[in-house]
């Protein structure tokens, strides 16, 4: 491993030969959690425009959007290779005629060399997981899905409106398609044990990659409010290094490491504000590792026991 984990710029690497850089799309869909299906408002800490702050905007192609951010990513990275992320709301909320279209036209992108998808567990029917498939055998295809925790209490608590089981099953469904789980550290009332649980959770489902992502806080949500009223308390930037660490040490080595920290977008951020600066905090979650002589799956395998 070129760090202490199992990082995904290794993981791409090693796929692909060069550095894999996501474009951000905001496809125009919408979620059940949002338009009544299941609950109105989303999750507690959704932001307005659904995680689809980085895109160039859902009234623009998806063509469009691609090659607008493309221009950008190129001011940074001179040689690497593509991919689409459909990252805003829920990306398997439509027929699937509407998703087929709007997939392929991504997937068809000369550049592109694989394809992710963001999603929740309870909107992958049958056909929708047979066109991943398909999409799969002509390019690279993983598909993103938002667990956040295990913890019933707080699912319950941010308004996720799906039971473990159904991530379960569906991670099971995918099977031969790479699924990352997205948890969030830091969610009201849970503690370090919470947390781990997740973590370990998603392993025993048997996800490929883990997204860990400290908890923003963002202005015109539900959490803005409970932070206001003094009912959110987040973790200092010292208990964020130690819980990502400690989350990582218990994940088996050929996990995939998606994410460590989180960056929402400065203008809506209300807290915690060290968060902006993301250099330091991957700083202290590197300088934690050494500190400890630790790395991933260290202590996988007195989990399992």
């Amino acid at each position: 491993m070129e760090k202490r984990y199992y990082s995904a710029n290794e993981f791409y690497r090693e796929k692909f030969g060069k550095k894999l850089i996501k474009i951000s799309i905001d496809a125009g869909f919408g979620c059940p959690n949002r338009d009544g299906s299941l609950s109105r408002g989303g999750c507690i800490f959704c932001s307005e425009r659904g995680s689809g702050d980085f895109t160039a905007g859902r009234e623009k192609s998806i063509t469009d959007q691609f090659y607008e951010m493309k221009k950008i990513m190129d001011r940074k990275w001179r040689d690497g290779v593509y991919m689409p992320y459909f990252q805003a709301f829920t990306n398997t909320y439509a027929p699937v005629e509407v998703l087929r279209k709007k997939f392929f036209e991504a997937v068809s992108l000369p550049e592109a060399a694989a394809l992710s998808i963001a999603t929740r567990p309870d909107c992958l029917e049958d056909e929708k997981i047979s066109l991943i498939r398909e999409l799969n055998d002509i390019k690279y295809t993983c598909v993103e899905l938002g667990l956040q925790t295990s913890n019933a209490k707080t699912a319950l608590l941010i308004n996720r409106c799906f039971d473990n089981s159904v991530f379960k099953s569906v991670v099971t469904r995918l099977g031969g398609i790479d699924v990352t789980a997205h948890i969030i550290l830091g969610l009201p009332g849970e503690t370090k044990s919470d947390m781990l649980s997740s973590v370990r959770f998603a392993a025993d489902c048997g996800v490929k990659g883990i997204k860990l992502q400290l908890l923003h806080v963002l202005k015109n949500t539900v959490l803005e409010d409970m932070y206001n009223r003094g009912e959110v308390r987040l973790p200092t930037l010292e208990e964020y290094v130690d819980l990502v660490v400690s989350c990582i040490e218990i994940l088996p080595r050929d996990i995939v490491i998606h994410r460590i920290t989180g960056d929402g977008k400065g203008s809506e951020l209300v807290a915690p504000l060290y968060s902006k600066n993301k250099k330091a905090v991957l700083n202290a979650i590197n300088r934690e590792f050494l500190i400890r002589d630790t790395c991933q799956g260290i202590k996988a395998t007195e989990q399992a026991n």
